[in-house]
């Protein structure tokens, strides 16, 4: 496999991953977009940008999944973005459809037994 190729590969599995990241990393407390931003690109090595993470925070408080409220820190206005009980309900049920096979498929992949 070509390197675009696996790069390729590895932006779609975190793509399909971001919802359920910034779900969890809210899910442990208040966070602002720049905060869960820098979080997800420390967690995976990869560089975020607004322009990724934000659109998903628009969409995950527009279903109702987080709840974004407005601070003032010093002259700037920040959102903070908690998980609601929905979101819990959301983040509890991915936990259970994926704790088995991920754990096995993550053994395997890390080559742990």
């Amino acid at each position: 496999m070509n390197l675009s190729a696996e790069e390729d590969l590895i932006r779609a599995t975190l793509r399909g991953l971001n919802r359920a990241i910034i779900l969890w990393l809210v899910s442990r407390g208040p966070m602002s977009g720049y905060k869960i931003t820098k979080e997800i690109s420390r967690l995976t090595e990869r560089k975020f940008t607004s322009g990724v993470v934000y659109p998903l925070l628009y969409e995950l408080e527009e279903k109702g999944f987080i709840s974004g409220e407005w601070h003032q820190k010093g002259r700037r206005r920040i959102k903070c973005y908690s998980i609601t009980e929905e979101g819990e309900d959301v983040l509890r049920n991915i936990r259970r459809l994926f704790k088995k096979p991920l754990r096995e498929v993550l053994q395997s992949l890390l080559g742990e037994s």
